[in-house]
């Protein structure tokens, strides 16, 4: 095995995790002993660490090729990934590939080839195909969700990139459900499975289940009362469809509740931004496709609506997947028209909910997201914006929330009331000398 510079425990303090769980040493146990894995484990239960750990005690410090790829289904887990890495704080280059911004950038980033690249089937198929990705160099290959690359239809770019990398010596897959085959493209040679599903799976004691009953097919009233029952937790609406996602969206801004839309034909910064606002508390309701039921990590996720049920079993798992994480308790709840039956797949005790016939509407949210219209690239961190606000907007620590910096832009939350002062404050002002747009994010 390469030596290295890094030791886990100096991983674990820069991650500011006390130690590994069962699973995450469970896999890097098999991974030490054989070539292919496969890693069964519930969504949130720390699959990124379980897999990168195996993958960087394979990187090689003087190899300044393209040692490793990660392929994943979404833009989103692949930020995520990439997030981990650099938190991981090890020196070895990551570079993430994803459709919806500049390929341009990621091309400038691939010049230099990273040790590590992560990306999505489609973005990576079209770098091999125009020679920006050193191949032979590449002796890992991880399949992150990979039950779920395969179900969103990337099989052929899939098939394709596999195919391009003749020196794969190790493959690692990992995945939430156990209920796919694997595809004999993969290649995988006598792989050992861990299996930490029934071990990691949302417990009933966690995780309650509850139904609503809609009078009318559309439940759009129905869903506004519930909200108004629940009053200012966090909660994910899920939908089958975009239209759906937009629809209700804009009914429940009618009707006076502030929330966020959120699906996959959306542009990246739309994207971000709506994610932003969840996660920095702007806004306590995320109406989504099942775009958002993997990958997505968000902390203190209290309830789960299923505005319309869910097609499979295994979609309603994942859906739920985003409440009741590690320590936390959730609730699901389905709204069921007269026409709709609570699925055969549901077991066990399921409340009926009662809804007030007096609509009282949720607290507004506290904050307000920023958009600041620079990001890493333009070598901006956290700290330039804590110490920008701070300076230029005359906000004190406790005004400034949840920050997150991007490539070409960032969000920052401050306390609403603080938001038409600060933008007066800081509208002639500069950034690290530079004059950048910074306004309420859309």
């Amino acid at each position: 095995m390469q030596q290295t510079k890094y030791s886990t425990e100096q991983i674990l303090k820069s991650l500011k995790i006390k130690a590994l769980n069962e699973m995450q040493l469970a896999s890097l146990e098999a991974n030490e002993k054989h070539s292919d894995v496969i890693l069964l484990s519930a969504t949130g239960s720390g699959k990124t660490l379980a897999f990168l750990l195996p993958v960087l005690q394979l990187l090689n410090e003087d190899n300044k090729q393209t040692q490793a790829m990660i392929i994943v289904p979404s833009r989103e887990l692949a930020q995520q990934i990439e997030h981990v890495f650099k938190d991981m704080q090890t020196g070895f280059k990551i570079t993430c590939c994803y459709g919806g911004h500049k390929r341009e950038t990621e091309e400038n980033n691939l010049v230099q080839p990273p040790a590590l690249l992560v990306g999505t089937p489609g973005r990576i198929a079209d770098h091999i195909r125009r020679g920006n990705i050193t191949l032979d160099s590449i002796e890992t290959l991880v399949m992150d969700e990979f039950d779920k690359s395969l179900e969103l239809g990337f099989k052929e770019e899939i098939s394709f990139i596999i195919s391009s990398l003749p020196s794969v010596k190790k493959r690692i897959l990992t995945s939430a459900t156990e209920s796919l085959e694997v595809p004999s493209f993969i290649g995988l040679i006598d792989p050992v499975k861990i299996n930490f599903l029934s071990d990691e799976a949302v417990s009933e004691e966690k995780l309650a289940i509850k139904t609503v009953f809609s009078d009318e097919k559309d439940k759009i009233d129905t869903l506004l009362r519930l909200i108004c029952k629940l009053g200012g937790r966090s909660m994910i609406v899920f939908c089958n469809h975009r239209e759906s996602v937009e629809r209700v969206s804009q009914l429940l801004t009618d009707k006076g509740i502030y929330n966020e839309f959120y699906h996959g034909a959306m542009e990246q910064q739309e994207r971000d931004s709506a994610l932003c606002k969840f996660r920095n508390g702007t806004t306590n309701v995320l109406v989504t496709t099942d775009l958002a039921s993997r990958g997505l990590d968000i902390p203190n996720i209290r309830y789960i609506i299923h505005y319309h049920l869910p097609h499979t079993e295994e979609n309603f798992t994942h859906r739920n997947g985003r409440t009741a994480r590690v320590e936390a308790s959730g609730t699901v709840i389905l709204i069921l028209s007269e026409e709709e039956k609570l699925p055969a797949y549901i077991t066990g005790p399921v409340e009926q909910l009662e809804l007030p016939d007096e609509l009282i509407l949720p607290e507004k949210p506290q904050w307000t997201t920023l958009f600041i219209a620079a990001g890493k690239k333009d070598k901006v961190n956290k700290i330039d914006i804590v110490g920008f606000l701070s300076n230029k907007g005359q906000l004190k620590k406790e005004d400034i929330g949840l920050i997150e910096v991007k490539d070409f832009f960032s969000f920052v939350a401050i306390k609403k009331i603080k938001v038409g002062a600060v933008l007066q404050l800081i509208k002639n002002e500069k950034i690290k000398n530079k004059k950048v747009r910074i306004d309420v994010a859309k």
